[in-house]
């Protein structure tokens, strides 16, 4: 069995939250604010989603789908953010500028601007991710897959999502400790390929495994 190069540590991470002075009442004003914020706060409430929701996929995707469907009642507007996959954008601006370009001329058909329920304003949020280091180090593929099955969800997040978006690891530390150390670029493009957005942790790891297995098997005949 090969050995890496160099070994891979497991990093989990945790979410501190920071709440934003800037808050909305309405869809005209959750454009406003969403073109004022600072690009982490665009950050939490599309990719760091996935982190806060991990147990389990949901309808709607982002922070503010969710926003527009259950405390406006705009399910029009829920639906057409909710379509959004954040991991489909080079940079962050260029989500931004989606997402308003999206409120904007969902606006522009109507007479009057949704507003949330009492109660329900939106409040913008930002996030800094604390990297914790999990388990031993992983040499071998086999050592690689008993880590990935055993280590907490957050580590999934911080290698295939947090290391892509912010990290400016476009391949994921998966793929990319496959490819360079284990020197396994078939299995390091299929896992680079998983498509992470509407879905969970949970199942991003069961099909990361399910690629190593495989992997595994195929180097055992």
């Amino acid at each position: 069995m090969r050995t890496a190069k160099h070994p891979f540590g497991f990093i989990g991470c945790v979410e501190l939250r920071q709440a934003l002075d800037k808050h909305a009442l309405d869809e005209r004003e959750l454009m406003d604010r969403l073109e004022e914020v600072p690009p982490g706060s665009v950050f939490y409430h599309t990719h760091g989603y996935f982190l806060r929701h991990r147990p389990l996929t949901t309808a709607y995707g982002n922070d503010f789908a969710r926003w527009a469907a259950v405390e406006v009642r705009d399910q029009a507007l829920a639906e057409r953010l909710a379509v959004v996959d954040p991991f489909g954008f080079p940079d962050l601006e260029l989500l931004r500028e989606e997402l308003v370009t999206i409120i904007h001329d969902h606006l522009r058909r109507l007479n009057t601007v949704p507003r949330a329920e009492l109660g329900g304003a939106f409040h913008f949020q930002q996030s800094h991710i604390v990297q914790v280091e999990l388990g031993p180090l992983a040499t071998t593929l086999a050592e690689f897959r008993d880590g990935l099955a055993a280590v907490d969800a957050s580590a999934i997040y911080f290698h295939m999502v947090e290391a892509r978006t912010r990290l400016g690891r476009p391949s994921g530390d998966f793929a990319e400790w496959l490819r360079t150390s284990l020197e396994l670029p078939a299995l390091a493009d299929r896992i680079e390929r998983i498509d992470t957005y509407m879905t969970s942790l949970e199942r991003v790891r069961a099909r990361v495994l399910s690629l190593v297995d495989q992997a595994l098997e195929e180097e055992a005949a």
